[in-house]
């Protein structure tokens, strides 16, 4: 059976996949709240755009300079404890962040050294998780599993901002200063324990490749795959670029400050709207799986995202605001989804891990470099001339990887499993 003709919630049947949809939503909702917490904190502390944009560069550093060694890892070692290391982690450093906001820190640097934390923990997480969902379903049924993975993700970037910030803000007016953030940091860490219980429930899987030395050649098999399969190339250059120009979500706080003149609550209400529209997007998809023509609706996608970004950029007015966001993020959803299937359906198991460290550099590039050129350009140029850019930019991008760097991609009319 192919697989997009699984619909519905047919995946959850396996026990080992609906134990794990828990433990990423458990440890989305906790990544979303701490970035919110993060952001506002950071901007509060500082008042400098430049810093909004170096928490994202301060995450995507260190996971550049990992994130293929962390891919042949994935492939060589259990996939499920690494993803238990790295949760571990993640609430190791939730708990250095909520000892920072209790001792009322006044300088940025010491939050910035615990996201550069977080980013080694995501250059192992990335790889390994991308790679152990096709470990839980069979083939035929990988289609549904991505489509309800991302919609409990897309669930938790909904609940995760709107949880931080209001919780920031009713415990910022009981504790001024730092107190708002501490909240956050510990519920945050309340949630990444409930994700490692979880975790530790899941059966362990064999990995396919046997143990080998690590050479240069075997870290970059899965950057020459990613070269040899033009379609995969353009789906995920794709996204590096659309995403790295339009990625207004690192300017939120300062949005919400400077041009709609609200506060922490208004935050996280923007900060989940590109999450309602793609989780609505991801149900969808999960009941009408794309059969057709999924080039063209992935270009749509991508288009609608930078359209979106640009609309967001040019109103003052909190429900357009929040509407385009939700449109921004159902456009991002459909090219996700393309990008997943057609990456997974593609990959032998035995370099799955590297491959998909590959398609994380490409998305880590997008988000977390994306967050940092968003902040440069708007110090350099405005907070709003710099979102209008950039989405801009990535309408171009769109039209650009169509019509004349990937014009079989954009001829693809369904997927094929390999």
């Amino acid at each position: 059976m192919s697989s997009i003709g699984i619909r519905g919630f047919a995946a959850l049947r396996h026990r080992d996949f609906a134990l794990y949809l828990g433990v990423r939503f458990c440890a989305s909702v906790a990544a979303q709240m701490i970035i919110v917490a993060v952001g506002w904190q950071v901007y509060h502390i500082t008042g400098r755009l430049l810093d909004l944009g170096l928490i994202g560069l301060s995450q995507f550093l260190p996971f550049l300079c990992l994130v293929l060694i962390a891919g042949h890892v994935a492939d060589h070692f259990d996939r499920r404890l690494i993803l238990l290391g790295v949760i571990l982690a993640q609430m190791a450093c939730a708990s250095a962040l909520l000892v920072f906001a209790a001792g009322n820190i006044r300088h940025t640097l010491p939050i910035f050294l615990v996201l550069a934390c977080l980013g080694v923990a995501r250059a192992f997480q990335m790889p390994a998780a991308q790679s152990f969902l096709p470990n839980l379903v069979p083939p035929a049924m990988l289609g549904n599993a991505v489509a309800l993975n991302s919609s409990v993700f897309q669930v938790a970037t909904i609940a995760g901002p709107s949880l931080g910030g209001l919780v920031y803000a009713i415990a910022q007016k009981s504790a001024p200063g730092s107190g708002g953030a501490g909240l956050v940091y510990a519920l945050g860490a309340a949630l990444l324990c409930t994700a490692v219980i979880l975790m530790a429930l899941i059966g362990t899987r064999r990995t396919t490749g046997g143990r080998v030395v690590v050479s240069l050649s075997s870290l970059l098999q899965g950057l020459r795959f990613v070269w040899g399969r033009k379609s995969v190339l353009g789906a995920m250059s794709l996204d590096l670029f659309a995403v790295l120009f339009g990625g207004a979500s690192a300017l939120l706080p300062a949005f919400t400050q400077d041009v709609l003149h609200a506060g922490p609550e208004v935050f996280g209400l923007l900060r989940t709207a590109p999450g309602v529209g793609a989780v609505l997007t991801a149900a969808v998809l999960a009941f009408h799986p794309i059969k057709r023509r999924a080039g063209v609706i992935m270009f749509s996608g991508v288009a609608l995202f930078g359209a979106a970004t640009v609309v967001f950029g040019l109103t003052a007015h909190f429900w357009v605001a929040l509407a385009a966001l939700v449109v921004l993020g159902a456009g991002d959803m459909v090219s996700v989804f393309v990008r997943s299937v057609l990456v997974q359906l593609e990959t032998p198991d035995e370099i799955r891990g590297r491959v998909s460290a590959v398609n994380s550099v490409f998305i880590g590039a997008s988000n977390e470099l994306g967050e940092f050129e968003s902040g440069l350009t708007a110090a350099w140029f405005g907070l709003v001339p710099a979102i209008v850019a950039g989405g801009a930019a990535t309408l171009a991008v769109t039209i650009i990887w169509a019509r004349f760097l990937f014009p079989g991609l954009w001829r693809m009319q369904a997927f094929e499993q390999t």
